[in-house]
């Protein structure tokens, strides 16, 4: 009995993702010469790990994550630069529903650190897009401190704003959901397939046109150094 070869490189997929605007997939020495960097969205996507019963497997929430970021980056407007970084994979814990949690302050480093090389690589639009519901708060939180302390100019999207809610707790749509990961994985010309491709390509349509938008917003002013109150 012989085994099979083991897959060449090409056809090792690591990570969901569009070809065009994937950091990884692209040398170092195009960001040296970037164009318009201002003008440049980096998404950054965080995703945890959890069983919530979806016929899925613990990475479920990277597989709706991916999957709209991906169709949201080739159907964006056309001028809008953005960049994708792998996903950041983890959430915050802990909480009796997720897997591989990590304490709050490595949570908070482990943001800081990627977005402030982001920084230092000469882009300052950033946007946090999380699908953990674990991770909103700190999402939020983190996103203002880096507004501060870098001046970077800091967005975060929540994947439950968009629809597709993982909390079990709060009550997410688990059809739209179940949906979604069919659509991933059934044949689109079944009735489950069409439909889940047809909630991921209408949160995708609302994902790009806000990428559209953080694209075309001025840079901050005075590279982004906040003013200094007097209180009388």
């Amino acid at each position: 009995m012989t085994s099979s070869p083991p897959p060449s490189l090409p056809d090792i997929q690591l990570c969901l993702a569009d070809e065009a605007t994937f950091w990884p997939w692209r040398r170092w020495p195009e960001f040296a010469a970037w164009p318009d960097k201002a003008r440049t969205v980096v998404l950054i996507p965080i995703a945890g790990f959890a069983d919530y019963g979806l016929v899925r497997g613990l990475d479920a929430e990277e597989a709706v994550l991916m999957a709209i970021v991906k169709a949201a980056a080739e159907r964006r407007p056309p001028g809008t630069g953005l960049l994708v970084i792998p996903p950041l994979r983890f959430a915050l814990g802990p909480k009796e529903y997720c897997a591989f949690p990590i304490e709050p302050d490595v949570a908070c480093n482990q943001l800081e650190e990627v977005a402030s090389w982001v920084g230092a690589a000469g882009f300052t639009k950033i946007l946090f897009f999380n699908a953990s519901p674990w991770n909103e708060e700190l999402t939020k939180a983190v996103g203002r401190d880096l507004r501060i302390t870098r001046r970077l100019q800091m967005f975060c999207v929540q994947l439950s704003a968009l629809g597709l809610d993982f909390d079990p707790v709060r009550g997410g749509d688990r059809t739209r959901l179940k949906g979604v990961l069919a659509g991933l994985t059934e044949d689109p010309a079944t009735e489950a397939g069409a439909a889940g491709r047809t909630v991921l390509s209408q949160t995708a349509d609302r994902l790009a046109a806000m990428l559209g938008e953080m694209s075309r917003l001025p840079p901050l002013k005075n590279g982004g150094e906040l003013a200094n109150k007097t209180w009388p």
